[in-house]
């Protein structure tokens, strides 16, 4: 299992890359792209909301990549990092001790994961995840 390291107030903190989003274009020739060219399969679609489609694809292993198509993605390309952390709250408090702020969350919803948002450089937004 790929784990970043990153050293916080002499402890290291685990965080496992869960995801990349991307946005897209044309969700469907993407789609096909990375199901007919780089042999992914395509797990999951939905639409939260109408004019915004999102599509997961996992290759082997655990990471996806999310396609997301529609109203909220003004930029394409990489916009987002999912990072699957043990412990939300040392995390944070990790993270604030080293002057990060989030941006949103920490928030969940009932039977879902955990989730808080934060700016990573270059304008990648990096999305924390505890599934508990």
């Amino acid at each position: 299992m790929d784990k970043f390291k990153i050293k916080a107030l002499g402890d290291i903190i685990h965080m496992k890359v869960k995801n990349a989003a991307i946005a897209v274009e044309n969700l469907e020739e993407s789609a096909k792209f990375y199901t007919e060219t780089l042999g992914m399969d395509e797990i999951r679609r939905f639409s939260p909301r109408p004019g915004l489609t999102i599509a997961f694809f996992r290759g082997e292993g655990e990471s996806t990549i999310e396609l997301i198509e529609g109203e909220e993605t003004d930029k394409k390309g990489l916009f987002l990092v999912g990072m699957e952390v043990e412990d939300m709250d040392a995390e944070v408090a990790h993270l604030k001790a080293k002057g990060v702020e989030l941006t949103r969350g920490p928030f969940g919803a009932p039977g879902g994961p955990r989730i808080a948002f934060l700016d990573g450089p270059d304008g990648v937004e990096i999305e924390l995840i505890e599934h508990k």
